[in-house]
């Protein structure tokens, strides 16, 4: 008798061991994802101040660049960066029409000001890690409750 009461208290606690070790390694899983997911998120918010950052200059070049006898203008659409077709010879202010990482889609809010482009956004509307530390430039971010916060906009 007394060998089946610890055969079935060696069970219990092999069991107990086995549960203890199961919620453990949930557990740091759990963890991993977490730290992998805010990892991603900072990788997407840093994308995001590189090509939003991109657009503003490439709107700025697009403004001061002016053909001979012409007014300066804003670009009519995000398009006109990549081919500015205002010269015989298309200028290209923009490589490429970048994605917004957080919506991952080519699809800005566009800042329009006199018929034009003055700016964009992202139209994302979830909460920043980042919170304080932008270039000066971009010192406006710091404590915005939504990505569609962070307006890239070119100073005229």
């Amino acid at each position: 008798m007394n060998r089946a009461r610890t055969s079935k208290q060696a069970r219990g606690v092999v069991l107990l061991v086995v549960l203890l070790f199961v919620f453990l390694t949930t557990l740091a899983a759990s963890g991993m994802v977490k730290s992998y997911q805010t990892a991603s998120q900072r990788e997407k918010e840093a994308q995001l101040l590189f090509a939003g950052d991109q657009y503003r200059r490439a709107i700025a070049s697009y403004y001061s660049t002016v053909p001979a006898g012409q007014p300066r203008s804003l670009p009519l659409q995000l398009e006109d960066l990549v081919n500015d077709h205002r010269f015989p010879t298309p200028r290209h202010h923009l490589r490429r029409l970048y994605p917004d990482p957080i919506t991952n889609r080519v699809d800005w809010g566009l800042v329009m000001e006199a018929g034009g482009i003055a700016g964009v956004y992202s139209k994302g509307q979830s909460k920043p890690l980042k919170q304080a530390g932008f270039p000066r430039r971009y010192a406006h971010f710091e404590h915005q409750p939504a990505y569609s916060s962070w307006v890239f906009r070119v100073d005229r």
